[in-house]
């Protein structure tokens, strides 16, 4: 199950995932989308899921480790949910329009240090990956930009792009041919390490903010009872998969690095994501709108 409609990087890797999994399993694997209330929907639903085995989630950076500080939720993903293996990730690309006038990240820094509130940042929703983003940099930089959320990246890249929005942590293949095309700017990418397709950009740490990284990232969870020989057996399989060299190949074409772990492996980095994204979300004083 996929928490997001069909056509995204999330439900682009669920499918190359699926249909290699379903090969050498020998079973057909069907990937379902439940969209709606940024991902939370399909969370719910899976932590309510016969835990057989049967249903495993691609679940999201989002409902995994920021919405329980947002919401109160019906679920508890360290509890009613059970993680099996990393599935990809990758970073944000901080962009803006040529009307901006500047071409690095301290440059950018600087417009805001000087009249504090003039720059805005776009976000896909309050609480969403993007969102967060800007809030770390705000918090690592010292800034205070002014976060203006859309109901999703096509009409926040729109007013981008219309000189409507100053800035805009977008998710890289939606940015790509706006950059290619010279219509924006990218200033930073949010990883600790550049993406290939983007390797004259620095990273936010290497532009003189060490240590940050906000990354979007999709990971495989299951019912939360569902007995332990099933998920070794899961993770087994997902782990081949996402090792396997064609699967690598289609996932960078849509800009996504895989990422197989360990369950605990999993474990740690969801406690590791979750205590950040909380502090931030505590001490910018977040809300769900």
């Amino acid at each position: 199950m996929v928490g997001f409609a069909a056509g995204g990087a999330a439900d682009a890797a669920a499918r190359l995932i699926a249909k290699k999994l379903g090969e050498n399993i020998g079973q057909s694997v069907v990937v379902e989308n439940k969209g709606g209330a940024g991902g939370n929907i399909a969370h719910q639903l899976v932590a309510k899921a016969s835990p057989d085995g049967s249903v495993l989630l691609f679940g999201s950076v989002g409902p995994l480790t920021i919405a329980p500080h947002l919401m109160k939720l019906p679920y508890d993903p360290f509890v009613d949910l059970a993680p099996i293996s990393g599935g990809v990730y990758f970073p944000n690309v901080l962009v803006v329009h040529k009307g901006v006038g500047v071409k690095t990240l301290a440059e950018f820094v600087q417009i805001e240090k000087k009249k504090p509130g003039s720059v805005d940042f776009a976000s896909t929703g309050a609480g969403s990956a993007s969102h967060l983003a800007g809030e770390l940099f705000n918090q690592r930089a010292g800034i205070d930009m002014v976060h203006v959320p859309y109901k999703g990246g096509a009409p926040a890249l729109q007013d981008l792009l219309g000189e409507r929005i100053a800035s805009y942590f977008s998710a890289p293949p939606t940015a790509m041919p706006h950059i290619e095309s010279g219509k924006l700017i990218p200033l930073a990418t949010t990883g600790l390490t550049r993406p290939a397709y983007l390797p004259h950009i620095p990273t936010v740490a290497e532009a003189g903010y060490p240590g940050f990284e906000a990354l979007n990232w999709y990971a495989f969870v299951a019912p939360g009872k569902t007995p332990v020989p099933l998920l070794d057996r899961w993770n087994q399989e997902i782990v081949k998969v996402l090792n396997d060299a064609s699967v690598k190949d289609a996932l960078s074409k849509h800009g996504l690095t895989p990422q197989p772990t360990t369950r605990a492996e999993l474990t740690a980095f969801m406690k590791k994501e979750s205590t950040q994204w909380g502090a931030i979300v505590k001490e910018r004083e977040i809300t769900a709108e």
